[in-house]
């Protein structure tokens, strides 16, 4: 029983929290930094329980590739330093503040790269006739799908994003935005999602998954 406590306290150990949030952010000498007040009445703002937080500062991101633009809340710090910007809050014991402390430094890191070099996402066509089409109407460009159906879905290529054809079982979305680029891939994902029995779907950059054995009776 002795040796049962004794190997229990051996194994416990404390909550660590991430130190993401911490590490700086190295701007390229292309890209230009800056951080800008919102006006009130276009803040956009964000609950948690029982307290509503604005989004009252806007972080600014110039590249080669483009300009980005992310909302952040007051309690928010950035500084630079040696060509690195650093993120801060106001309150690290906060639990809200601690959350976002992490998240405000993938974004702006996500900027960075989408404003220098973008952003893919490669969707890949699993199956026997599966492959994508890419079609122009009224100087828009679609992505149509045949995935088994009776007829061809079509999804209208966002504006900001940039969509090839590697080879019909390939589609290779860009984009400066992250968050536009993936969402785009998991929007044509929807429509055939991978399969565990032939492994038959639609799959987004190197995911997979795992086969099951059909059951015979």
């Amino acid at each position: 029983m002795l040796a049962r406590q004794f190997s229990r306290q051996l194994s416990s150990s404390g909550l660590r929290m991430s130190n993401v949030g911490k590490v700086g952010i190295r701007i390229p000498a292309e890209v230009s930094f800056s951080t800008e007040e919102i006006p009130d009445e276009f803040c956009k703002s964000f609950s948690k329980g029982k307290n509503s937080y604005k989004l009252s500062k806007q972080v600014v991101v110039k590249g080669p590739k483009g300009t980005l633009k992310t909302q952040i809340p007051p309690f928010v710090n950035l500084s630079e330093k040696d060509g690195k910007v650093f993120v801060s809050v106001e309150n690290p014991d906060d639990r809200i503040q601690r959350s976002m402390w992490g998240t405000t430094r993938a974004l702006i890191q996500n900027d960075v790269v989408g404003a220098t070099e973008g952003h893919i996402a490669l969707v890949k066509f699993v199956g026997t006739g599966y492959r994508a089409i890419l079609e122009e109407k009224n100087g828009k460009k679609y992505v149509g799908l045949k995935v088994g159906f009776p007829y061809t879905p079509q999804l209208k290529v966002p504006d900001g994003l940039t969509v090839s054809l590697p080879n019909p079982a390939r589609l290779l979305i860009e984009g400066i935005n992250k968050q536009q680029v993936k969402l785009f891939a998991a929007r044509i994902r929807e429509f055939k999602k991978p399969e565990p029995y032939k492994g038959k779907g639609i799959f987004v950059d190197d995911q997979k998954i795992a086969l099951k054995e059909r059951k015979i009776k």
